[in-house]
């Protein structure tokens, strides 16, 4: 149970007399309410109050649940004086109290700032009568102006403010709103409405009692939002984990038969003439922990071949040769809710740089920073913010795993250890190609993106089953 349906709970066990046990001592709802008409009628006789049209009868087929012998079935008017608030302008409110400005003025049923002048004062309910704050309960104590959009509920003697506001609120009175965009409730509309009526003193006993439940409810809440922002951020931060125990090889157990990464980087150096030495200096702290022995660090580039198309600003057209960019390359995989495309003749022009195939590892460099996915198109080509990254040797790397590792904490902290901007951070392609990962042999590549192949499906229904519950 939510907090909010706790707390509506609760005010529906008051609301129907269950809250607190009835003492017959106490008097009747019927008695209470016999003294409520006679203090109506002298304050009518005194002119402090109009004398209204008489209210219906309540019949026996309006009653919606049953309520202890004490209490009384009533209509809202009939133990209420229900004034509607006055139009006022913007000009003649103002946010802060002043000589000039000293009065609290409600629209809706919150405060809306000070005006110069008032309309009631003393301890009163106000029921929201207009837009999202219809039906909406509050109080006002003191000197205070009601504007258009709140209802003022005058209380007789006989009756405790707190204990109406709470049954009012129980009441759910947005449920005789007109039916329109901009939803309405009328004073004529909420006075027929019924109300049960407990005797005074029981009123005041169930408003101790729910006063003395709400710092439970409120410590209730707090929990369930701590217990709901962990329950959020749980799946993310367990795929989070998962990169991470992979990235620093404690996802898989090692075997020795399986080779080492060095021997794989050995095979690797051939395509290395063409790689010049970083002109900047890295921060490497995030990619300093231990590794397994049979693995090695390596440079991005010492495996893969950098296809980058910045600089050239391609020229979109409505069909031909898929265009991907940043858009499409999310946490992981491909998304092609925005299509792109540029013409054949352009695809052959761009393929000068390289060219990007199925199977290749898609690398965002900015707006957004650090997304990875793998390429699933046949025939494409790259926008300016994205790098292909293309291995050397398809006998050496698995581009998948080091989708993987790219995603992880730790090489996503050393991107922002590089970056470059605040609001907007970029990596440059010089730095990018110097990071550091780490070379795992290839069969234990296959064995890892096995295993993260088996856990991912596991977060995805723990995402799916939060859904479930929370609808």
């Amino acid at each position: 149970m939510t907090p909010a349906q706790l707390k509506s709970s609760i005010h529906q066990l008051a609301i129907q007399g269950k809250l607190v046990p009835q003492i017959p001592a106490e008097g009747t709802g019927e008695e209470l309410y016999q003294q409520i008409q006679k203090e109506k009628q002298a304050l009518i006789k005194s002119g402090k109050i109009k004398k209204e049209k008489p209210l219906p009868p309540i019949a026996e087929d309006e009653i919606p649940f049953e309520i202890p012998e004490g209490w009384r079935w009533c209509r809202i008017g009939d133990i209420f004086n229900l004034q509607a608030g006055k139009n006022i302008t913007a000009s003649e409110i103002n946010t802060e109290p002043s000589a000039e400005y000293n009065y609290l003025c409600y629209g809706g049923n919150g405060i809306r700032g000070y005006v110069g002048s008032f309309n009631r004062e003393g301890h009163h309910a106000l029921i929201g009568r207009q837009g999202a704050l219809c039906g909406n309960i509050n109080y006002a104590n003191g000197k205070f102006y009601a504007t258009e959009h709140a209802v003022v509920v005058e209380h007789f003697n006989m009756t405790d403010v707190i204990w109406g506001g709470l049954f009012l609120r129980a009441l759910n009175l947005n449920q005789y709103a007109t039916a329109t965009a901009q939803p309405g409730l009328a004073v004529a509309n909420i006075i027929k409405v019924l109300i049960p009526l407990p005797p005074l003193a029981e009123q005041k006993r169930i408003v101790a009692k729910i006063e003395e439940l709400m710092p439970l409810i409120d410590r209730y809440d707090k929990a369930w939002t701590q217990l709901e922002e962990i329950q959020k951020k749980f799946p993310g931060d367990l795929k989070k984990s998962i990169l991470q125990q992979a990235i620093q090889g404690k996802l898989v157990p090692q075997i020795p038969a399986e080779g080492t990464g060095e021997e794989l980087f050995r095979k690797l150096k051939k395509h290395h003439a063409h790689i010049k030495k970083c002109k900047d200096e890295l921060n490497f702290s995030s990619m300093d922990f231990d590794i397994p022995e049979n693995w090695c660090f390596v440079e991005l580039n010492q495996i893969f071949d950098f296809v980058d198309y910045r600089g050239k600003t391609p020229h979109k057209i409505n069909e031909g040769v898929f265009l991907i960019t940043a858009s499409n390359i999310k946490d992981g995989y491909m998304d092609y809710t925005r299509k792109e495309y540029i013409s054949i003749q352009e695809y052959k022009e761009r393929q000068s740089r390289g060219i990007t195939k199925f199977g290749n590892l898609l690398f965002t460099t900015e707006a957004p920073m650090g997304n990875a996915a793998i390429c699933d198109l046949d025939v494409c080509s790259c926008g300016q913010r994205i790098i292909t990254f293309k291995e050397y040797d398809i006998n050496t790397v698995i581009p998948k795993l080091f989708m993987f590792f790219i995603l992880s904490p730790a090489f996503q902290q050393q991107l922002l250890d590089n970056c470059t901007g605040t609001t907007a951070k970029g990596i440059k392609a010089d730095k990018l190609k110097h990071f550091l990962i780490p070379l795992p042999p290839l069969a234990e590549q296959k064995r890892i993106v096995a295993k993260i192949e088996e856990l991912l499906p596991l977060i995805d229904r723990l995402n799916s089953d939060k859904l479930a519950i929370s609808n």
